[in-house]
């Protein structure tokens, strides 16, 4: 319950504090930020590239990969330029509408890539479990009704946040002490019984990341229990190989989420600029080096970037 003594009426435009408690540091903290948004866009950009030229790279993972690299260029365009505008520009204001539209997109792309994750992670199930029937299985027809199902989850699961925040009618302060518009920072300054929202914040986090880990988890428990009925430990390693890039990938997504909510359930209280700083490592670390990863580990993609290298070089 959110009492106020002193209320305002639902504001025409809110102000985003970017950091609190560091806002003197914003010009610092722009510097990285901006570093990764240009990373992120040239790493998944040429990733999209070679892909699209590499006939070789047009299987179903690689496949998985792009639509991973377009959600990631998709999650850093509607998050970071808002970001660097605040840092750089003092923009903070941001009308109600605009509020409501980064509400719904931000968590949307994370939900989508967290549901691509998922897919990969069939993806490789169905390689190491049915090899002779892999191309068969995730033929492209498949790849695109997953591919619907993930965006359908999305925007089922988000679009009762912006209807839910627009019944919000007053609020403690219009300022939203967060660099973005996230759902439960206005939550959170609203006036009222506010027990339904944190309800349905719950929901959106069990149907979403909830579902989806236990799922990669099942999927990869199934995948060591194939690879450790393999007699060769040589096969062994090359089976476990193929599924490298994609753990580490799920690690470095998910690691922030399972902190955050770890760091609740132990009663451990972040400073506020702390817990903003982590949030914003959810939108910024994974899109930038995930395409880092898949470049390194894959054999064709590696070889695209060194003739790349090798023809400016020229």
């Amino acid at each position: 319950m959110s009492s106020c003594n002193s209320s305002i009426p639902q504001p025409l435009t809110f102000v985003l504090a970017g950091i609190p408690g560091l806002e003197s540091s914003h010009g610092w903290f722009s510097v990285p930020f901006f570093l990764a948004f240009v990373i992120t866009v040239i790493g998944n950009a040429t990733i999209l590239c070679i892909i699209r030229m590499e006939k070789s790279l047009h299987e179903p993972m690689f496949l998985l990969l792009a639509m991973l690299s377009v959600v990631d260029l998709s999650l850093v365009s509607v998050t970071v330029p808002r970001m660097l505008g605040i840092f750089w520009m003092n923009a903070k204001e941001i009308s109600f509408k605009a509020c409501l539209t980064q509400m719904f997109f931000i968590p949307s792309f994370y939900v989508m890539e967290s549901g691509i994750l998922l897919a990969m992670a069939f993806d490789r199930f169905v390689a190491i479990w049915h090899p002779l029937r892999y191309t068969t299985i995730l033929a492209n027809n498949m790849l695109v009704k997953m591919a619907m199902a993930v965006l359908a989850r999305a925007v089922a699961v988000l679009t009762p946040a912006p209807i839910l925040a627009k019944r919000l009618e007053s609020f403690q302060t219009h300022v939203i002490a967060y660099s973005y518009c996230a759902y439960m920072a206005v939550v959170q300054i609203a006036c009222g019984d506010i027990s339904d929202h944190i309800v349905y914040g719950l929901m959106v986090i069990v149907a979403s990341v909830g579902f989806d880990l236990f799922f990669i988890s099942l999927s990869y428990g199934l995948i060591l229990h194939a690879v450790f009925r393999i007699p060769s430990w040589e096969a062994r390693g090359k089976a476990l190989s193929t599924c490298g890039s994609h753990l580490c990938v799920i690690a470095l997504f998910y690691s922030p989420v399972v902190f955050s909510v770890l760091a609740q359930i132990l009663g451990y209280h972040m400073a506020s600029h702390l817990q903003i700083i982590i949030d914003n490592l959810y939108f910024l670390v994974p899109p930038m080096i995930n395409p880092l990863i898949y470049g390194a580990r894959t054999k064709q993609m590696r070889e695209w970037v060194l003739r790349i290298l090798h023809c400016r070089g020229d």
